[in-house]
């Protein structure tokens, strides 16, 4: 009879419980997160339910189960108690527990300096990152500004300074853990030392060349870069590795090592300011007056979409050769990410404006044996009384000399047999 009445009271005192925890879970949400528009404590209000309302939480759902395994074990001992056969086991069950407990809590009493210490050093590790975070989020956010310091350099500094604080609490809190002193402590410290010394040489390396990158400002993400020979858009830039897309959208990654170690062409840097400058070149006969190739050039280059009217294009000749003149066609544009279809255009548009023009785009070669009744230097050059010179021909009997040739090979082919001419 007792046992039933004391079961079915653990089995109210379990509902009751539930139930407690279901209501205080619901006003300790409600009492954190509830802030009146207007009132002082709407600021602290918001930041307590922020930064303490999981804590509580977790401590509330802790304290339940506690109370629930207490109530458990008192369950038991009552119920053991109502039995002769199991009277002694529930006192031995209850002596070696409340011992165990009393070992406990004289640890927990011996341990409480150390672990009041390293809860301090976890507050003061808590507010270091939070100050850091609100700091590096105003230089970031451009609300504080400071001489020579880029807002882009805000987010990996806040990184590296965070990741320098977090090192330097383990480094202090780490002799004050428990068993800390031990040699098993000691030997795991040592292997862990040991393999990121040998296994971590070229992450470091890469990690450095990432930071170094940072503070080069070399590109951003979004920027359409050259890296070696890669050519595309820059999507991801970590601490290890750069990663861009190029204009086949192929996605590549390349370690930061490699990408301090080369040449990196930012085509967006200026293409924000003025405009990048792309160039075309095309090789053109000394008969074709070089005003009128510049004018083609520059007409071609203003009629391509992509091209900017102003600054406006220009033609520079690179080279006199012997038979040909290389021009170079530099224009300006601000659309670096469509580079390739502006210079498919602009080839399309020199073809047809050279066309309509009748000038032909080639690169002529003379041999020695040239005619001479035509010359490569403009008729506006050329003075009026010039005449141009003879050229001679000859009349070659092809004929009579392809039978005289037939007639030798016929007679090299003959076989002389001796038989037949004796």
């Amino acid at each position: 009879m007792y046992t039933i009445l004391a079961t079915g009271g653990f089995l109210l005192f379990i509902v009751g419980l539930f139930w407690l925890r279901k209501r205080l879970r619901k006003r300790l949400e409600a009492k954190l997160s509830h802030t009146e528009p207007g009132m002082p404590n709407q600021v602290f209000g918001g930041r307590l339910g922020r930064y303490l309302g999981q804590p509580l939480l977790a401590i509330s759902r802790v304290a339940i189960w506690i109370t629930l395994l207490a109530m458990l074990q008192a369950y038991g001992t009552v119920v053991l108690r109502f039995f002769p056969a199991t009277k002694y086991t529930s006192y031995q069950v209850t002596n070696w527990l409340f011992s165990a407990l009393a070992g406990f809590g004289k640890n927990v009493i011996a341990y409480a300096p150390n672990l009041i210490l390293l809860a301090f050093i976890c507050l003061i590790t808590f507010y270091l990152i939070k100050v850091n975070e609100y700091f590096f989020g105003e230089l970031r956010d451009e609300k504080l500004r400071i001489r020579g310091f880029y807002s882009d350099w805000a987010q990996p500094t806040a990184k590296l300074t965070k990741a320098l604080i977090l090192v330097a609490s383990v480094i202090v809190a780490s002799p004050y853990l428990p068993g800390s002193q031990s040699p098993a402590f000691k030997g795991i410290s040592v292997f862990l030392g040991v393999l990121l010394s040998l296994g971590s040489t070229s992450a470091v390396a890469h990690g450095v060349s990432g930071t170094i990158l940072t503070y080069m400002r070399a590109f951003q993400v979004g920027d359409f870069v050259r890296i070696g020979n890669d050519v595309g858009e820059v999507i991801e830039k970590t601490l290890l590795v750069t990663r861009m897309c190029t204009q086949k959208n192929e996605v590549i990654t390349i370690p930061n090592g490699t990408v301090l170690g080369g040449v990196v062409v930012n085509y967006s840097a200026e293409a924000r300011k003025r405009g990048v400058i792309f160039h075309t070149l095309v090789t053109i006969g000394y008969s074709a007056p070089w005003r009128q190739v510049h004018q083609l050039l520059l007409s071609a280059a203003l009629s391509t979409e992509g091209v900017l009217q102003d600054p406006p294009p220009f033609v520079l000749q690179t080279a006199l050769n012997d038979f040909y003149v290389s021009y170079e066609l530099n224009a300006y544009t601000v659309k670096p990410r469509d580079m390739q279809n502006i210079y498919s255009i602009l080839h399309q548009n020199i073809q047809d404006t050279f066309n309509e023009a009748g000038v032909e785009i080639n690169s002529p070669h003379y041999a020695s044996l040239r005619d001479g009744n035509e010359t490569t230097i403009p008729h506006s050059y050329v003075p009026k009384e010039y005449k141009h010179p003879v050229f001679e021909v000859r009349e070659v009997n092809v004929s009579a000399s392809s039978a005289a040739g037939h007639q030798e090979r016929e007679n090299s082919d003959v076989v002389h047999d001796p038989e037949v001419v004796q």
